[in-house]
């Protein structure tokens, strides 16, 4: 049964405190502010399934695909090869061609999903889609639209949005009740020396850790420290 699977995260001491991870199927939210780690998060995420031979795919609006692999290839992953494989797509679209997407009920993308058999998918980030959109409703129906679409591709998915630290605890209203989970990214200057932390704002059918932890970002990716608690 789905309901107790889980898919983990890419971090293994977070899926060690949240029943193994992600539930399966499910919309994850991650947010943070610039430079926060919020794209690196959403690659561990497809990494950790391709090494595991899910395949994944990847949709920005903002990154480029060329220096996003460099960029990774520090952290040892190689993009490239797992793409040569047929396990990793990276998709450059607009915000309006996803809105069409949703509107054709999935499209290209819905046939490019069954092909590879998919099972995991990043949107970095969904908040350059919200902004297509004037009106709430239009902007919750789309949304919406969007995430009934994983579910139809069985996909477990990860979203990345932008927030800034002040209002950590109602980033992304828009989607803060549509999405299963909600992960806040935090990077933030203490006593003169920049700090990164993790916390685990919302995941439904889950018991979180009610604290901010450690975050790093090393040569593998990032890590965290759950017993190192954090406080700006």
């Amino acid at each position: 049964m789905i309901r107790n699977e889980r898919v983990g995260t890419g971090i293994s001491k977070i899926d060690k405190l949240i029943s193994g991870g992600f539930k399966k199927n499910s919309v994850n939210l991650v947010v943070g502010n610039a430079g926060s780690g919020k794209t690196t998060l959403a690659m561990q995420y497809l990494v950790d399934g391709l090494k595991k031979g899910e395949a994944g795919i990847y949709i920005t609006f903002d990154e480029n695909k060329e220096k996003l692999y460099d960029d990774f290839a520090e952290f040892g992953w190689e993009l490239e090869r797992f793409e040569r494989m047929g396990l990793l797509k990276f998709l450059e679209y607009t915000p309006e061609q996803v809105r069409s997407l949703v509107s054709e009920g999935g499209g290209t993308l819905d046939v490019l999903v069954s092909q590879m058999n998919a099972k995991r998918i990043v949107v970095d980030s969904i908040s350059s889609f919200s902004m297509l959109f004037i009106n709430e409703i239009t902007k919750r129906e789309s949304s919406l639209g969007l995430f009934e679409l994983f579910g139809k591709w069985g996909c477990t998915a990860v979203l990345t949005g932008q927030a800034s630290d002040v209002n950590a605890d109602e980033i992304e209203s828009d989607f803060a009740f549509e999405v299963d989970s909600i992960i806040a990214l935090h990077h933030f200057k203490k006593n003169g020396k920049r700090e990164r932390a993790l916390e685990i704002l919302k995941m439904r059918g889950t018991k979180i850790p009610e604290k901010t932890m450690q975050m790093g970002i090393s040569n593998k990716g990032i890590t965290v420290e759950p017993n190192k608690i954090v406080s700006k």
